[in-house]
């Protein structure tokens, strides 16, 4: 290990003295740029990964000084995956760059693939509002590059953090477009009455009776089988026992499902808000009485 690093070392100093020395513009940086990925790659092999991902950051500013554009967003994009072992901050910021040259050559798939990791990046971290923004532009630059599927995940990813944050309608929309979308498709069409339950949940939770039962009409003209389904039901079901604000039927009506289609824990978080808006209303009508 302490050999690739002096490898590693060596390779670094001689690029540094390839800039530094004479030689005709472009050519020199090209030298450097190969003794700079053979520095990096050193450094990788040691595990040493801030010393490869600092020098990967060389070798990408040594591809723009030769106008080698690609080259540069793929040493970005290198040193990421390298500052993902220690540090998501930088690697975020790696990518931000290897994104925005990506999008300068017109690279949109590329610029999408890594709009996606920086959302994934944020994710744990619990960064939702920045994971939001991310996945949107993910989504945006995919369906720029006619890469629906990977698009369409993007998209649920926005939906179900936007459910997290409250914000239902939002969610909804995006789970009836991709419903939409994936009705008439024969590999996307099976996936349609799990996208339909979701936006059914969000609308469970904003809490309008009305606005339920002409979603779940909805629902049945988007999709006519939708009303044969277990997903269905326990829609219908658990809007039931809201319009009668029975937390025991309730619970009852969310065991059953669970117990044919375990909830994840998405679900059941939403779920739970259902719950818990069923009995601050038992409350209120208690200290009415």
């Amino acid at each position: 290990m302490s050999d690739q690093i002096a490898k590693g070392e060596e390779f670094e100093k001689k690029a540094e003295k390839k800039i530094k020395g004479w030689g005709l513009f472009g050519s020199k940086y090209e030298d450097a740029a190969e003794l700079y990925e053979k520095s990096a790659n050193s450094f990788k092999l040691a595990k040493s990964w801030d010393r490869a991902g600092s020098v990967f950051i060389k070798l990408a500013n040594c591809h723009l000084k030769a106008d080698s554009n690609h080259e540069a967003a793929t040493a970005y994009a290198s040193a990421a995956n390298c500052y993902k072992k220690t540090s998501n901050k930088d690697a975020i910021s790696c990518l931000d760059q290897a994104v925005n040259i990506f999008l300068d050559i017109g690279r949109h798939n590329m610029a999408a693939k890594h709009c996606k990791e920086i959302g994934e990046l944020y994710e744990p971290e619990h960064n939702i509002e920045k994971a939001i923004v991310y996945f949107e532009r993910a989504a945006e630059l995919f369906e720029h590059a006619e890469a629906t599927t990977s698009a369409n995940q993007c998209k649920q990813k926005v939906a179900e953090f936007s459910a997290q944050l409250e914000q239902y309608q939002k969610a909804i929309v995006i789970y009836e477009e991709i419903a939409r979308q994936s009705i008439n498709n024969n590999l996307l069409k099976y996936g349609v009455r799990g996208h339909l339950l979701n936006a059914g949940l969000c609308q469970l939770c904003r809490g309008d009776i009305v606005a339920i039962t002409n979603a779940l009409e909805r629902y049945q003209d988007l999709d006519p089988t939708f009303s044969r389904t277990r997903e269905y039901k326990f829609l219908a079901d658990v809007a039931a026992t809201v319009d009668e604000e029975d937390i025991v039927k309730f619970t009852n009506v969310v065991r059953e499902f669970d117990s044919m289609t375990p909830l994840d824990p998405w679900k059941t978080t939403l779920l739970l808000r259902v719950k818990e808006s069923l009995k601050s209303k038992e409350l209120e009508e208690e200290d009415l009485t």
